[in-house]
């Protein structure tokens, strides 16, 4: 992952509602959200859900699929993937993350 990719991955997380709205597709899995179900769950107007997966799209933190009439958006689990890669590169000086009381899940993983 270049530097530049990752910059923009954390420049549109660094909102709260688009922030909000990757967790929510993250929490969804691979079954994803049409965008109705997506205003639906985080009580905001279709036109801002559009505006934030406009940008998470550009991010490439989610992607979207045509079903019939609908669009079904997910999560893209491989850029979220290297991106913590990226930020966690030599991390800990060689300790395991997971072995770190900050690190542990703290719900159910």
């Amino acid at each position: 992952m270049q530097e530049t990719d990752v910059i923009a991955g954390l420049a549109a997380l660094a909102q709260e509602t688009r922030l909000r709205l990757f967790r929510l597709l993250i929490e969804t899995g691979t079954e994803g959200m049409t965008p109705t179900g997506i205003t639906e769950k985080l009580g905001l107007a279709p036109s801002a859900i559009s505006f934030h997966l406009k940008e998470l799209l550009h991010a490439n933190l989610v992607t979207v699929e045509r079903q019939g009439r609908h669009l079904i958006y997910r999560a893209d689990l491989n850029t979220m993937n290297q991106l913590l890669a990226y930020l966690t590169t030599n991390c800990c000086q060689g300790v395991p993350c997971f072995d770190l009381p900050a690190a542990r899940c703290q719900s159910p993983c």
